[in-house]
């Protein structure tokens, strides 16, 4: 017994010994390895630095190559080129790759390039478009409030422009667009025009067909006043040259902007620039001078000539605007919001003496002036404007 015992202390003992040489060497090992692990320590630390510093620098030139490419793709088109053929160049790398690599794949390889080719054209013509637009938007500010319209209601209105222009596809009566067949054909008039209105008033409403409501509603304003209005800004469409409204009576005439944002939205300086420069086009082409004036003089000529440059919004301007609309004196009206109105037009014609009235859908809507004087008016419903003796407008056909 004492023997086996013996043994089994023996082989402990080994074991012992064989652990402890073997972590002895180990740490020899570790010992002579560590200035070197140091090393590479400090060497992935200065990688990092130098990692962080070159994606900074490809930043900095990526940015300073944009800056560039704006400034001069408008003028030379070959930079939008090269623009292309640098993605160009950077799939093909990819396709290489593909083609190239330990585990070839070939028709990747090939489904890239098809793809480099066509993105390089796509790309050149993305350059060139985009950069010509911010161009356009330096030139003429006002493009830039078209960015915050929906894309489908600015088709919508070139398309309903252009189908103005063409009488054959609209319908006889555009209060059908709001009626059913069966509620067209049976309602009597009064009945059928004033549920077209309503529908009209009741449906959602489009950032520009708000603000056509709201030049619509301004515009009323000056009416009741006495002015002339033309609503240029509703009948000139995309081509109103930032003059919304024209109101002018015996002696004054005012060029006038509205602006029915939402509360979050502020008005900038920008859009004073604008109303103050197509003031000083209209009267430009009022007075068919300009060569024997300066542009500091124009606020005084326009107070000689009675006009004037009114800016309304449902919001506030910034700071900055109100300074220059202050400098170039224009009035601001800030916080004006839209209210109800009565909105269906009373006119009577100056060639045969008709009574006709026109609901906001109507053809001539905007291009009918209410002149109080001669028993015109503006009315709240169809009701009140048939128990006047006016009858509703008719599709207008030109000389037809």
């Amino acid at each position: 017994m004492e023997g086996w015992l013996i043994v089994i202390l023996i082989i402990l003992g080994v074991s012992f010994i064989s652990w402890a040489l073997n972590n002895y060497n180990k740490a020899k090992k570790y010992e002579e390895l560590k200035p070197r692990l140091h090393n590479l320590e400090a060497k992935e630390t200065d990688l990092k630095n130098k990692e962080i510093w070159w994606e900074k620098r490809v930043q900095s030139d990526i940015a300073a190559i944009n800056a560039l490419a704006k400034e001069k793709s408008l003028g030379f088109p070959w930079l939008a080129e090269a623009y292309s053929d640098y993605f160009y160049l950077q799939d093909l790398k990819k396709a290489d790759y593909l083609e190239t690599k330990s585990h070839p794949a070939k028709k990747a390889s090939d489904h890239v390039r098809e793809i480099a080719t066509e993105r390089r054209i796509a790309e050149k013509l993305y350059r060139i478009l985009r950069y010509q637009l911010e161009y356009y938007e330096n030139l003429f500010p006002w493009l830039v409030d078209f960015k915050s319209e929906d894309i489908d209601d600015l088709i919508k209105q070139l398309l309903d422009k252009k189908k103005k222009e063409d009488y054959s596809e609209q319908p006889n009566d555009p209060a059908k667009k709001w009626l059913t067949e069966a509620e067209y054909k049976n309602l009597q008039n009064v009945e059928k025009y004033q549920l077209a209105l309503d529908r009209y008033w009741q449906k959602k409403k489009s950032k520009w067909e708000i603000g056509r409501d709201y030049e619509r509603y301004i515009g009323y304003l000056y009416e009741k006043r006495g002015y002339n209005v033309y609503y240029q800004g509703i009948v000139e469409g995309l081509a109103d040259l930032g003059r919304d409204l024209i109101a002018s009576d015996m002696n004054n005439t005012e060029i006038i902007q509205c602006k029915c944002w939402s509360q979050e939205r502020t008005i900038h300086e920008k859009h004073i620039f604008q109303l103050f420069g197509t003031t000083v086009e209209y009267w430009i082409k009022k007075n068919e001078r300009i060569n024997s004036f300066q542009p500091e003089f124009f606020p005084e000529l326009f107070q000689k000539d009675n006009i004037r440059a009114t800016f309304f919004t449902s919001t506030k301007l910034s700071e900055k605007a109100r300074e220059f609309a202050k400098a170039l004196r224009i009035k601001v009206v800030e916080d004006f919001p839209f209210q109800h109105y009565p909105f269906v037009k009373c006119n009577i014609s100056k060639r045969t003496g008709e009574k006709i009235y026109h609901l906001p859908f109507d053809q001539q809507y905007d291009r009918t002036i209410i002149e109080e004087e001669r028993n015109e008016c503006y009315v709240e419903t169809v009701r009140e404007a048939e128990s006047l003796g006016f009858r509703r407008a008719f599709r207008w056909k030109g000389n037809a």
